[in-house]
């Protein structure tokens, strides 16, 4: 699994440390509002077994996500195969971060490091992105790296109960599409 490094953050692989702290995330209803039901800390670590075996199998997924200036674990950023259930189709990147992480740009700096990461190693020639209809503030994540969004990609998100989480928005990034780079760029360890 490749370290990927930013000025201020570092994507990794996931440590028996970050079980703590990604638990208490999904536990959080804040950071859980456009995501769905709190999850245990049972799920939670469950989750990060997936995530483990996804990466080593795939050669990409969901790494760890550290502040460098602190150690601090932060969250988690990275990129995923599309589930066969959605009427798309391709790689999504995505994040998920403390709250205090919120509103540090931090979300920006590691999407476009897995941007890069899935453009230049992994030769994709496009990645998208979606969320609820009501979470603005990954929409403009999603804008600030340089993704767009046609309303005729809308959906429902099959694998989730009626209700305000149901509707979604799609964005998308073609390889070819020019955009910042990672403050300080990206490094592969």
């Amino acid at each position: 699994m490749p370290e990927l490094r930013t000025d201020r953050l570092l994507l990794r692989r996931w440590r028996e440390s970050d079980l703590e702290p990604w638990a208490a995330m999904n536990a959080d209803p804040e950071v859980r509002e456009h995501l769905g039901e709190l999850l245990t800390r049972e799920q939670s670590d469950a989750a990060v077994a997936l995530m483990r075996a996804q990466f080593d199998e795939r050669g990409f997924g969901w790494w760890a996500l550290e502040a460098r200036e602190t150690g601090a674990f932060i969250g988690r950023v990275g990129l995923d195969q599309v589930g066969e259930d959605m009427p798309f189709a391709g790689v999504d990147v995505g994040w998920r971060l403390t709250r205090s992480a919120w509103g540090h740009g931090y979300a920006t700096e590691a999407a476009l490091a897995c941007l890069a990461f899935g453009f230049e190693t992994l030769g994709l020639s496009e990645v998208v992105a979606s969320t609820t209809v009501n979470n603005l503030r990954s929409q403009a994540v999603m804008r600030r790296i340089g993704m767009t969004r046609d309303p005729a990609d809308d959906f429902e998100d099959p694998s989730v109960p009626e209700g305000p989480l149901r509707q979604c928005v799609l964005y998308r990034i073609p390889a070819r599409c020019p955009r910042a780079t990672p403050r300080g760029g990206t490094r592969p360890s």
